[in-house]
């Protein structure tokens, strides 16, 4: 009885755990079935389609970048590429041709410094990278070389240099050899000066000539040779012209003889000289300058400054009007643009004509320039036009006068009068002004 009672229990636990097992799996296989109809189908292939756009993607990036770098090799300008610690990442081979790059070969990341002895360059990138955004350079490149003997054949080249910012701190260079177009422009020069130097004496010589002839010829013929004596003298004062302007450009230092010059009595002697021509259309002018407002210059240089501005002035002022004059020292990093480090004095001549055409203001200092308005023009005076003409130097020398003297002079319409507006910029201010003089 006990085992028979053993023997029941026994089933009913054994048939109690196989229903179990049975619930079981019949759960799993529900539970499967649904997994199964659910995400196996769609899932996968969506992996795979996902992971082959990936790859497709990454594929077509590299080969972007491989194009974009053969196009960089072939490029004209050089170009290189730092991190963020300034480290050479790239560069196309004009950039290693430019900068001499002998210790750098490609796939190494090295200091832009060990490679290249630029501190220009350097401080290029360091300006980008903190103000995040494009930065302009020019200098002159000096290329160094450990071989003593190879120093000699390196040349110095003058660089213009673009600093673009990247993401994560790194900073593209772009590199423009601009050497080859100076030495063309010297050599331009250098044919232009020649040339000026051996037409002085034929020149010379036909004014003589033209002297001799005006005592010999009667009227009505004589008015030929008086028009003769213009057209030598023109020609005469244009090559004298391009050879100041060539002396200034080569050597500006030593074209000056520095010593204190009082501006408001040289700006006076300059408008005496002009007064005759000024007094025919009725111009007058209105000179603000303070009085013994000194500066170190070249006193014939800045009196030929004031000369050559004043005329422009009168030439292209309509009549019965003003020319104002004005002066006022800019104090160092203090209301000055230039940021200069020493007082700078600012003059200011405005005349009330037509002005410079928006067309003509990047070119107005540039030799043999005539824009429409700003350098040839008619004027009707006594019933009569009579068109003004200038020989295209004038403004030039004035500039290269201003900048061999470390100064800046700029052209602009001044938005009151309509006119010219010639501001000039010069250092070494001697006078001590009261507040009200100051800017």
């Amino acid at each position: 009885m006990l085992l028979l009672g053993f023997c029941f229990g026994l089933a009913i636990g054994i048939g109690f755990w196989v229903w179990q097992v049975v619930q079981f799996n019949h759960y799993l296989g529900k539970l499967l079935q649904s997994l199964t109809h659910n995400f196996k189908p769609p899932l996968i292939p969506r992996w795979r389609h996902d992971i082959a756009l990936v790859k497709y993607y990454s594929e077509d990036l590299q080969q972007q970048l491989k194009t974009y770098q053969q196009l960089l090799d072939f490029a004209p300008l050089g170009y290189l590429q730092v991190d963020e610690e300034n480290q050479l990442l790239w560069c196309n081979q004009q950039a290693q041709e430019i900068l001499d790059l002998q210790r750098w070969q490609p796939g190494q990341v090295r200091l832009l410094l060990e490679v290249v002895r630029s501190y220009e360059l350097d401080r290029l990138i360091e300006k980008t990278r903190d103000r995040q955004q494009v930065q302009v350079r020019e200098w002159v490149f000096h290329p160094s070389c450990d071989n003593a003997n190879a120093m000699l054949e390196l040349r110095s080249v003058a660089l213009r240099a673009s600093g673009l910012p990247l993401p994560k701190g790194q900073v593209g260079v772009f590199l423009e050899n601009r050497q080859p177009l100076l030495d063309m422009n010297q050599a331009r020069d250098r044919a232009f000066s020649d040339l000026a130097h051996e037409l002085r004496t034929p020149l010379t010589s036909i004014r003589l000539v033209v002297e001799t002839l005006q005592d010999r010829v009667d009227a009505p013929l004589n008015r030929w040779v008086k028009r003769l004596m213009l057209e030598v003298d023109r020609l005469i004062n244009l090559v004298q012209s391009w050879l100041e302007l060539t002396q200034l450009e080569t050597n500006p230092i030593l074209q000056l003889h520095r010593q204190p010059v009082e501006v408001q009595s040289l700006i006076a002697s300059a408008w005496e000289t002009l007064e005759p021509l000024a007094e025919r259309r009725q111009i007058k002018i209105k000179c603000s300058v303070a009085k013994n407002l000194w500066i170190n210059a070249d006193e014939s240089r800045i009196y030929q400054v004031f000369l050559n501005l004043l005329d422009n002035s009168i030439k292209y002022s309509p009549p019965d009007t003003t020319i104002e004059v004005e002066a006022k020292v800019l104090l160092p990093k203090d209301g000055d643009e230039d940021k200069s480090d020493v007082p700078r004095l600012e003059i200011n001549i405005i005349d009330s004509g037509e002005g410079f055409s928006e067309s003509d203001l990047p070119y107005v200092f540039q030799r043999f320039y005539r824009g429409d308005k700003a350098r040839s023009r008619n004027l009707v005076t006594n019933n009569s036009a009579t068109t003004i003409v200038g020989s295209g130097l004038g403004l030039a020398i004035v500039q290269q006068i201003i900048l061999a003297h470390g100064g800046s002079i700029k052209a602009n319409n001044h938005p009151v009068t309509g006119g010219a507006w010639l501001a000039i910029k010069l250092p070494q201010v001697m006078a001590k002004l009261s507040s009200q003089d100051y800017s």
